[in-house]
């Protein structure tokens, strides 16, 4: 087998035992097949193989990631751009965005090196405030107040022209990635992958408001017209308050997109067995 790659880095959960076991393990193969092998370097002392790293410093070929889709978006947001494809392996509650089961890690690592796998792209979403870039969202971006169950007031502007207003606790702006998440749960739809477009869904709206797709190449912008402050959460993991007279936040689409390594065409088959339709056939 010759060898195209050079370098893998390795996030785990580091709640879970299994995962860190499988870290170790993979690492260790990983290393056998003569691969430089870099660690998240929150596993210090729980995994004896391979560089211990930051997430920020893991500039690799590959980045394995073991745990749910918390652990996949904690990495978006810290490896550096452009990301290296990722390898996700469930170990976590739903595991959507994940490609493969711990009992079949070895396999998948192998087909990667023989190159037997395909490259699923998707979308992420730049978001600015106050003259502040904010890191990219995979999933969605959340506009709320800072307390809760309190309102938001907003305007709403595609392309810098004004189209809706809306009172609401929050407003969530989602890739079609994020559409299978907190947007879907809120009662926003499904985007297909191939659909490229962002949605718009409200979270508690006072008025009889319905999420909005967009175009993937629109700017969204979001006036706070009361109060004068808004925070703004990306991924679950990066939040920020915005104070000022008029607190504004916009969103496009970002030049930088995740890769996820895929052996199948498999979205539906997710889809099915793990969200909407579970349990049916």
């Amino acid at each position: 087998m010759k060898i195209l790659f050079k370098t893998v880095g390795i996030a785990a959960r580091y709640d879970r035992k299994r995962a860190i076991k499988l870290a170790e393990e993979l690492a260790q193969h990983l290393q056998g097949k003569g691969l430089d092998v870099y660690v998240e370097n929150t596993l210090t002392k729980m995994v004896q193989t391979g560089e211990m790293i930051p997430l920020e410093r893991m500039k690799t070929d590959l980045i394995i990631t073991i745990g749910g889709d918390g652990t996949i978006l904690r990495t978006c947001a810290a490896i550096p751009k452009p990301e290296p494809p990722i390898l996700a392996i469930n170990m976590g509650i739903r595991g959507f965005l994940t490609e493969v089961e711990p009992k079949r890690a070895f396999t998948a690592v192998d087909k990667w090196l023989n190159g037997d796998y395909g490259i699923e792209k998707c979308m992420k979403l730049t978001t600015r405030a106050d003259g502040s870039k904010f890191p990219d969202a995979l999933n969605e971006v959340l506009i709320t107040h800072d307390e809760p169950a309190k309102l938001l007031y907003t305007r709403i502007l595609k392309d810098n022209k004004p189209i809706l207003t809306c009172q609401a606790d929050s407003l969530l702006i989602s890739t079609q990635t994020g559409s299978t998440g907190y947007s879907l749960s809120a009662g926003g739809p499904v985007l297909d992958p191939s659909v490229d477009a962002f949605v718009l869904t409200p979270i508690c709206p006072l008025t009889d408001f319905r999420s909005v797709v967009f175009p993937g190449n629109s700017s969204l912008t979001v006036e706070v017209l009361r109060p004068n402050k808004m925070l703004v959460l990306i991924d679950g993991q990066f939040n920020r308050l915005i104070s000022s007279k008029l607190p504004t936040v916009t969103v496009t689409r970002s030049k930088n997109e995740t890769r996820f390594i895929r052996f199948t065409d498999n979205f539906y088959n997710r889809l099915r067995s793990r969200l909407l339709f579970k349990g049916m056939r």
